[in-house]
């Protein structure tokens, strides 16, 4: 080997210390680039020479390389920041982005994301952060042929793959109502305001007069409570509840106390179709006609409910016996319609295309296969065809004769006839109008929530997350940057919070690992190290003069 082999080796010291401090000052340039993870250089003796000793065979040194180049991937501290948008891992994972209309994707730590002109949700590079779909919770289910995933730690449900996060539609679609729930306490000492001897359970219907302006008066009932309802295009309308007590024309109640109520709207805003070729449209606007019976604890116990069923051309609907039984939602509610935008096929709560609205007062029938017992025609106990004259009689004679639910059951909040006054204690309906977005927020687990005007809260994306087997295989290329590699092996993607992945802090940046301390601490030891060897160089350098001289 010879001093030669001295000099080489002194050299390879020189180059690796000269990496390493190339290591190291990429360590303190990042020191304050977003989800930067630092380098750790580690160092390896080179290949050993082999050499005759006394006693057999000697390995001597041939010097230093470097052995690996490894990341630091240790969680780095997070900054909170003033955007929804600026996302932080808590733990395990990258997020993955793709630059638009590739097919590659890369994985990053820095969350510093935006929506960008066309809705994407991008890096500073522009490239599209991948995230599923959310189905939303009102969906019945998915598409055909579309795959999904519902996981059950978090509840979110996604669909299909990992998509490029684009918000296409910055608006809320509007929902037509489905359902009022409307909870009352009816003063049990109210008078009854609407008489009628031959149709006591039908007085305020039999004074409801569509032609005026006001089609029912203030001092045709007791009470009233009114609340707003939306078609399908998101339009609302007042739908008003009109409540009058049931007790001048009736006797012999056991105790029970009755009150009758109406469902209407205003006339102009019904639209059902069949008006234009009826004799009478007197009652336009009345959607749903019945009867409260209540105990003398002041508790509900059943109800009837009468809407319109089919009313052909010449058909007077004043008259008592074009109402019938309502029908019954599946969860065991009466149903009326006003088919506010006119649709074909849309009158009656069987018809094909109606928009359908269920109504609780707090009771339920649980028995969605009976009529009324002993009832043929579902409100004349006689057996017959119901009509006005067969309803006069019974209601008059024989209160156990009301079309009731067959097996009712009392909700906690139900509506009540107290001695305390009247008065609306909750009501609520499903609809809304279209809205649009206002803001953005991303829960722990990654989900994209979209709050719009109208107060609706949609889940629309959930971010993916990856992680690898071996993640110090992963190749940076810049930029906050990894890819995949054969060493790093294929991503283990999966939603925030499950699968030893991290969770999602928003409104957070994750800043660089780098250790100012430690870099420091290796700084000088490099320094030392590179010091040294060229002293091993400088050393042999005069060992070499001094052998020279010996030729003199």
């Amino acid at each position: 080997m010879g001093l030669t082999a001295a000099l080489y080796s002194g050299t390879s010291g020189l180059k690796v210390h000269g990496e390493g401090m190339s290591v190291v000052g990429n360590n303190i340039a990042n020191v304050s680039t977003v989800g930067f993870k630092a380098s750790r250089m580690h160092f390896e003796d080179a290949l050993s020479q082999e050499i005759t000793v006394a006693n057999g065979v000697g390995q001597v040194g041939r010097g230093v390389a470097v052995g690996a180049v490894y990341g630091d991937f240790t969680q780095g501290s997070l900054e909170t920041t003033t955007e929804s948008t600026d996302l932080a891992i808590g733990g395990n994972g990258f997020f993955i982005v793709s630059p638009k209309g590739e097919e590659i994707e890369y994985y990053t730590r820095a969350g510093n994301f935006r929506f960008d002109q066309e809705g994407y949700l991008v890096d500073p590079h522009g490239y599209v952060v991948q995230g599923w779909q959310v189905q939303q919770e009102d969906s019945s289910a998915p598409a055909s042929g579309s795959a999904t995933t519902a996981d059950q730690s978090t509840g979110v449900r996604t669909v299909g793959t990992p998509t490029d996060i684009r918000l296409e539609n910055f608006q809320s679609p509007p929902e037509a109502t489905s359902r009022v729930d409307m909870v009352v306490n009816l003063d049990s000492r109210s008078e009854d305001h609407a008489t009628d001897a031959t149709n006591p359970f039908f007085a305020m219907f039999n004074n409801w007069d569509a032609s005026q302006d006001t089609p029912l008066g203030d001092a045709q009932y007791a009470y009233q409570s009114t609340i707003k309802v939306y078609d399908e295009n998101g339009t609302s309308h007042n739908l008003t509840v009109y409540f009058d007590p049931v007790s001048d024309d009736i006797s012999n109640t056991g105790g029970r106390r009755y009150w009758e109520y109406m469902v209407t709207v205003n006339p102009d805003e019904d639209n059902r179709t069949f008006w234009s070729g009826a004799a009478n449209t007197t009652k336009k606007g009345v959607l749903m006609i019945g009867s409260l019976t209540f105990n003398s604890a002041g508790e509900i116990e059943n109800l009837s409910a009468f809407t319109l069923s089919n009313v052909a051309a010449g058909d007077d609907p004043s008259n008592l016996s074009e109402w019938t039984p309502a029908d019954f939602s599946q969860n065991g509610y009466p149903l009326f319609t006003a088919n506010f935008l006119g649709n074909t096929n849309a009158d009656y709560t069987s018809s094909t295309d109606a928009t359908n609205i269920e109504l609780n007062f707090g009771l339920r029938n649980r028995d969605l296969t009976e009529t009324p017992a002993g009832s043929e025609a579902g409100w004349d106990t006689a057996g017959g065809t119901a009509d006005a004259t067969d309803n006069a009689s019974l209601i008059g004679t024989n209160l156990n004769n009301l079309n009731v639910f067959q097996d009712p059951e009392r909700s906690a909040l139900a509506i009540t006839n107290y001695s305390t006054g009247s008065t609306t204690i909750y009501q609520s309906q499903d609809g809304y109008t279209a809205g649009f977005l206002q803001n953005i927020t991303v829960d722990r687990d990654g989900v994209i929530t979209g709050r719009y005007s109208n107060g609706q809260i949609l889940q629309l994306y959930a971010l993916t997350l990856a992680d690898f087997n071996n993640k110090y295989g992963l190749r940076r290329e810049g930029g906050n940057l990894f890819a995949e590699t054969r060493s790093s092996g294929p991503p283990l993607t999966g939603l925030a919070g499950t699968g030893g992945k991290g969770t999602i802090a928003s409104n957070s940046l994750e800043q660089s690992n780098v250790d100012l301390a430690t870099e420091f601490v290796k700084m000088i030891t490099i320094e030392k190290g590179f010091q040294a060897n060229s002293k091993t160089i400088t050393t042999t350098d005069g060992m070499l003069s001094v052998l020279i001289q010996i030729k003199r």
